[in-house]
């Protein structure tokens, strides 16, 4: 697992961020910028990125936080909803990780994830939908991916 610094780089493929104290000398009253250089890209503030980038970087400090103070589970609402495939892959990479590294060496943090993204979906190990076979009766599912597979391969016990 990467230490925090090396998140943003984790997530980009490269690249380098940090964070700068602007307004005042006075860290209770100084404001938070957040200087990104995505690979290939110069250093700039984090409203000059595109959307994608924006949620990348927002990612790598937040997951940055969240290994100084992880939780036992933590929910993502489409947060894969402005990445392309390859951030999509990189983003589960790092979760795969998150989730089997736990920092008193068992299981880590368990992620829901609400997403729509079928890379995403893909990577899962379990998916809850809600579907509705008749008007006005809605009817929650679960599938896990790993039994579906084995189910289809013909190699679960049955």
């Amino acid at each position: 697992m990467p230490n925090s610094r090396g998140l943003f780089g984790r997530l980009f493929g490269g690249g380098r961020a940090h964070l700068a104290l602007v307004g005042s000398e006075d860290p209770l009253e100084a404001g938070l910028e957040i200087y990104a250089e995505p690979p290939g890209k110069k250093l700039s503030a984090l409203s000059l990125l595109s959307g994608g980038e924006q949620a990348l970087t927002a990612l790598s400090l937040i997951f940055a936080v969240f290994r100084c103070h992880p939780a036992p589970v933590c929910v993502l609402d489409e947060v894969d909803a402005p990445l392309d495939d390859a951030n999509v892959e990189r983003l589960c990479d790092l979760l795969d990780g998150m989730a089997a590294e736990g920092p008193d060496g068992r299981g880590g943090t368990r992620f829901l994830i609400v997403t729509h993204h079928p890379l995403t979906m893909a990577r899962m190990h379990r998916l809850y939908g809600v579907t509705m076979q008749e008007r006005g009766v809605s009817r929650l599912l679960s599938v896990d991916l790993g039994r579906a597979v084995e189910m289809a391969e013909g190699t679960g016990a049955g």
